[in-house]
């Protein structure tokens, strides 16, 4: 998943060499990344136009690759980025790219804005997601605040990560795998709610950083 702030330069992408169902994958991996920061998996494209056959989702996603208008990270289900999006946002601050939920998993939600927090994190894997919900409260990661994210793809079990689940769900939680078990345990920080188990979820990033206004 690539947790990434919109830019509107598609318009200048050539959509007359697809076919028509080439078109309509093309345009429904991009409402996906615009509508909540990360593409579909080859299961969501397969559900969502009835193909059975992952090879023939595979077939229409080579052909968007062939004709330049998506590339695709191997050996990563989600990352299909669209060659004519930017992965990060000008300025001086940190892309502010949604929501994330703490509290029930969610679906992130993404959105346009830009969070200047320039003199306090720099880098270019740092974005900024503001929370919803209170399951981390007992680690001051309040309803409202903003965590700053690094993204990356693995973390040390008990730091606090958004991780993403099979389902295209996402949550903010302590990040506790278990191979012994066959599970994972997303872990929230308020006595007053249960872990979350599944068997496959990956981590988008680890947190670096909790702001919180207080106007």
């Amino acid at each position: 998943m690539e947790l990434v702030p919109r830019q509107e330069n598609v318009a200048m992408v050539d959509l007359s060499q697809l076919t028509r169902r080439q078109r309509e994958v093309y345009e429904f991996i991009r409402e996906k990344i615009r509508s909540r920061g990360y593409g579909p998996t080859v299961r969501e494209i397969g559900r969502h136009f009835n193909i059975r056959s992952p090879n023939g989702v595979m077939c229409h996603l080579r052909a968007l690759e062939r004709k330049g208008l998506i590339t695709r990270e191997p050996n990563m289900s989600r990352a299909i980025m669209l060659t004519g999006e930017a992965a990060t946002a000008g300025g001086t601050g940190l892309p502010l790219v949604g929501q994330i939920a703490a509290g029930v998993l969610h679906e992130a939600i993404e959105q346009r804005e830009e969070l200047d927090l320039s003199s306090l994190f720099s880098g270019d894997n740092l974005v900024a997601l503001r929370v919803r919900g209170d399951s981390m409260i007992e680690d001051q990661i309040a309803d409202g605040d903003y965590v700053i994210l690094r993204r990356q793809e693995t973390a040390q079990p008990g730091q606090i990560v958004v991780a993403l689940t099979d389902e295209g769900e996402a949550t903010l939680k302590r990040w506790y795998p278990e191979p012994e078990n066959g599970r994972i345990r997303l872990e929230p920080a308020n006595a007053a709610m249960q872990p979350i188990y599944v068997k496959n979820a990956r981590v988008l990033g680890v947190v670096v950083g909790v702001v919180r206004r207080l106007d």
